[in-house]
């Protein structure tokens, strides 16, 4: 018997189900030519890891670099380090543009490394940490910003939710220090697959997914044995076309054809749509 997985997802949430079913060899070879996936799941190690690590009893406190603290993935991720700060504490924040919110994120969670991208918001970022009474840690400003973050000295763990291909080379460079990687990026894997993969094993990093429909698809397949997964079903889980009726997507395709492209890439789910839309390099058809 192999496991197929229905992931059913929406705007904010997702809920998985496994359903069993029989498969025939056409499958079992179709499930063999996969892509290695970059969680660990699906091997006889990854089980055995996935297991010790339930059964420990000592949970260890997380030290947390967060890219992206000032959107949706980085907030939530606050609210559970301010939930739970016996388990979590933040050690590193990046952020774009929005210079008020990290202030405040400084001055409640004391972070030792800060990254703002937007270098001409330096000046106003310390006026707001000073006008808090706080006090300002390391500041790296510009594209380096993403980075220093994800090296900060004392992170064992990564959340990557910035947007884009802005998060590839900080996921590298922390894959690379042997870090767990909280990946909310799905433009990392897209764009650098091929580099990233290889990485994980070389510096025998964690990579787990923290966005919604990935994480309910790697729930679902903890305890899964190794070639048991036949298929995953993923339904559409938001965007731009959410709310569009079938009827309604084709009318607008036909008649609106440029404002499909500016909200969906070039207008259809491929191999470019995704990195065009992230800003990343056209990946080759």
């Amino acid at each position: 018997m192999r496991v197929a997985l229905l992931v059913l997802a929406g705007a904010g949430s997702s809920l998985a189900v496994a359903a069993n079913r029989p498969v025939t060899s056409s499958h079992r070879i179709a499930v063999m030519r996969m892509l290695e996936p970059a969680a660990p799941v699906l091997t006889a190690a990854d089980l055995r890891d996935g297991l010790e690590r339930a059964l420990d009893a000592g949970f260890q406190r997380k030290h947390v670099a967060l890219l992206g603290s000032t959107g949706s993935i980085g907030t939530q991720s606050l609210d559970i380090a301010r939930e739970y700060p016996e388990y979590f504490e933040i050690v590193a924040l990046a952020a774009g543009s929005n210079v008020k919110l990290l202030s405040e994120q400084i001055a409640e969670f004391k972070p030792k490394v800060v990254g703002l991208a937007d270098a001409s918001k330096e000046s106003e970022l310390r006026d707001r940490v000073r006008l808090l009474g706080a006090t300002m840690p390391e500041l790296v400003v510009g594209p380096e910003g993403q980075t220093a973050v994800a090296t900060a000295p004392g992170a064992d763990t990564v959340v990557t939710g910035v947007v884009g291909c802005a998060g590839l080379l900080p996921t590298i460079e922390a894959i690379k220090l042997g870090r767990t990687i909280a990946l909310a990026n799905k433009e990392t894997l897209i764009a650098g697959g091929p580099v990233i993969l290889p990485l994980l094993k070389k510096h025998k990093a964690k990579m787990t997914p923290a966005d919604s429909e990935h994480s309910a698809i790697f729930q679902c397949l903890q305890g899964v044995p190794p070639g048991a997964l036949r298929r995953i079903i993923l339904t559409a889980s938001g965007g731009a076309f959410r709310d569009f009726s079938a009827a309604e997507l084709r009318k607008l395709n036909k008649e609106a054809p440029d404002e499909v492209r500016r909200k969906w890439g070039n207008g259809r789910v491929g191999s470019t749509a995704v990195p065009r839309r992230a800003g990343c390099p056209e990946r080759r058809k």
